[in-house]
């Protein structure tokens, strides 16, 4: 089994900071929010897409599957009482020149073997589709 581990301290009022390995992380932890750092919510949704990029990154090779680039585009939708996420919707746009069969099977094996993406799944609707890249972006 595998482990992780981060701390996170308070600097002051207005945000915290985490730390895993070398990287550091600046957390919005103020009550009035900031725009200079991810809140709670925002890092749940970042550790989503970090998640499919890595999954993808990690299941292109055994696929043979070609790529250029990677976009996710998350919402989550949350509850006020109690507080909690009810619904993570993505888009995952891929940069390919490989057809639809193809996408279809990446996004499948994101989808399985995704760490992040399998936790919440049984905690929360997630549901999400995948697309090419237009020529446009």
């Amino acid at each position: 089994m595998l482990e992780y581990q981060v701390t996170a301290i308070r600097r002051d009022s207005h945000g915290s900071e985490a730390r895993a390995k070398d990287a550091t992380i600046l957390l919005d932890t103020d009550l009035k929010g900031r725009i200079d750092a991810f809140n709670p919510a925002e890092l749940l949704l970042a550790s989503v897409a970090a998640c499919m990029i890595k999954g993808i990154e990690r299941v292109a090779p055994m696929l043979h599957f070609s790529f250029r680039g990677v976009e996710v585009k998350l919402r989550g939708v949350r509850q006020d009482a109690p507080p909690l996420m009810v619904r993570i919707d993505y888009e995952l746009i891929v940069d390919t020149d490989e057809d639809d069969h193809r996408l279809d099977l990446l996004h499948a094996n994101v989808r399985k073997y995704g760490t992040i993406s399998n936790t919440l799944a049984r905690a929360v609707a997630l549901e999400g589709t995948i697309a090419r890249a237009s020529s446009s972006d």
